[in-house]
């Protein structure tokens, strides 16, 4: 047969009749489980991470923005493809149908590729200066305390990525990678 009791804390408890009396630790738990336990347990949780310092919350965030602009600056941007069709829209209207195709060509179509691998310089640049920052700022904030490991991965990311874009931008812009074909 079941006997149904209530404890100090409202709780109910089901007792079966073959249960024995309840050992002393469940007492023990259900002493520490009622609400003014579990608040003071909270509020001293809630003080003890409020003594810890920052949360490291903006390091996280510069991370994942240093690798999200370095992933940007590899893929293309919106501001990269409308600056490369302002670029191309110009050469065209500066262009008329005697300049030569050589002129046309560079005007036409060099300007605009150049115009979006300094765009994608721009962001890769970018990328690294927030990764680098990322990461040499505990030296300065809090010497101490250690950076979280996925920041640092994170933030190795994007300096990676900024470094790898920002090399691809000049060989872009320089023509070395995938130049103009010649008219000749």
């Amino acid at each position: 047969m079941e006997t149904k009791t209530v404890d100090e804390a409202g709780a109910a408890h089901v007792k079966h009749d073959d249960e024995t009396a309840a050992p002393a630790e469940d007492e023990a738990t259900e002493a520490t489980d009622t609400p003014d336990a579990v608040a003071h347990t909270e509020a001293d949780e809630i003080e003890a991470t409020q003594d810890e310092g920052p949360s490291g919350v903006g390091q996280g965030a510069g991370a994942v923005v240093s690798a999200g602009l370095g992933i940007v600056s590899l893929t293309g941007s919106w501001v990269g493809t409308v600056a490369s069709a302002r670029e191309s829209l110009i050469g065209q209207l500066q262009n008329s149908q005697s300049s030569s195709v050589a002129k046309m060509i560079k005007e036409g179509y060099g300007d605009a590729w150049q115009a979006t691998a300094l765009w994608a310089g721009v962001f890769a640049l970018i990328a690294l200066i927030v990764g680098v920052v990322v990461l040499v700022r505990p030296a300065f904030g809090a010497p101490g305390r250690p950076q979280a490991p996925w920041i640092k991965s994170v933030a190795w990311a994007g300096v990676s990525l900024g470094v790898l874009g920002l090399f691809l931008a000049v060989l872009k812009y320089t023509d070395i990678l995938l130049g103009l074909p010649s008219a000749g």
